[in-house]
Formats: structure tokens, sequence, C-alpha cells
């Protein structure tokens, strides 16, 4: 299919009790990722956003579907052009990104995630080797909202680290246990080599 171009700007992000309210009904795994899932590791806000993500795995992209039902879905088919996904449709493994509002004329609400997974455990669309059990992926607020654990989500931020990513790796470095930093630094390093981060993170 020939991608649709949509306007990528007017961006307001759904707030998180709102995003709660639309996917707590879900009979699948999903959590709050990006910069919004670092804050609720930290317990508070610390800057702005310019979107919300949610990530699923992609075999459950479909909940996505019902969680948004009425709205407008695009995916990003191929990387940096918006086409719409329609109801039903399976994307397929590179398309990774779906931004969702609830009608042609509003701005851009919610970005859907979708990472890979085998069985029981979370792979990394990055490297395959990078997995883990999908039920150590993310952690709980204490208002009850699924997060992306922060160790998975600065793994993400470390490909390219930018001003906000190195404001979060910031603000959260302090809170990882040991073993968050251990699988971190492995992470990182398998999958991007030497970084910046790894020394402070086995400090």
């Amino acid at each position: 299919m020939t991608p649709i171009h949509a306007p990528f700007d007017r961006w307001d992000p759904a707030p998180l009790s709102e995003l709660a309210t639309m996917f707590s009904n879900l009979d699948c795994h999903w959590w709050v990722a990006g910069g919004f899932a670092i804050e609720l590791a930290v317990g508070r806000p610390f800057r702005s956003h310019d979107d919300i993500d949610v990530l699923l795995l992609r075999r459950d992209q479909l909940a996505a579907q019902q969680a948004l039902a009425g709205w407008q879905w695009w995916a990003a088919d191929p990387p940096g052009s918006l086409r719409p996904w329609t109801s039903g449709e399976a994307l397929p493994h590179g398309v990774h990104d779906i931004w969702c509002r609830p009608g042609p004329d509003d701005p851009w609400r919610i970005q859907i995630m979708l990472d890979e997974s085998h069985g029981q455990d979370w792979v990394s669309r990055r490297a395959p080797r990078v997995r883990r059990p999908i039920s150590t992926l993310g952690m709980t607020s204490a208002a009850g909202i699924p997060f992306l654990a922060p160790d998975v989500q600065l793994f993400y931020k470390a490909r390219a680290p930018r001003p906000k990513d190195e404001a979060d790796f910031d603000m959260v470095l302090p809170l990882l246990t040991k073993r968050q930093r251990r699988w971190l630094v492995d992470a990182i390093t398998k999958t991007y080599g030497p970084h910046p981060w790894t020394k402070r993170l086995e400090a």
C-alpha cells in the first residue's frame, strides 16, 4: 500500500489517567513507555513531553484497536511516513510505531509501540539476543499503572541519546538496582558496543 502522508505536528499527549482507563480492560500485557515510564519510575514528573507511548507485544497488537475503538490509527510504514492501519490488519515485523488520534481534525494523542516476543520472553527488536522474561519487563506505579522497567527503557534510549534522554538517565540512575544496572550494561554492550553510560552504571 502506498503511504498516505499525514501531518506530523499537533500532538496533545493523553494524560496518564485517561490512558490507563482506555487500556486497563485489555486481556494482555501493556506498559507506558518512553519518558513517562522514567517519570513513573522516579515517582514524579520532572520534564515536559511531546507525546506519550504505550508498548504492546506484536502478538497483542490488535488490542490497541480494541482499546482505541473509533479512533484513527496510522502506522509508520515505512518509517518516516504514515498510512492508515486498517481494522484487523496484522502489522509485519519492521513496523513498530502507530500514531493514534480520535478523529482527522484532532491532534495525535497516543503512540503505540510494538515489540517482539518468543514464548514467555520479550525479545529486543534491535538485538534478538537481548531478551528477558515478559514477567520482568515492567513495573506498576502506586496508582496501578503498568510501565516499562527503567533499565529496559534506558536500553532503548541508549542508542542515540538526546538531551531529554540524558536527563532521564540522570534522574533514574540513582534508583536502579544492582541487578538492573548489570542487565543494562550487558544489553548496551551487546547491542551498541562501548557507551558513555556504562562507566556510570558500573560505578
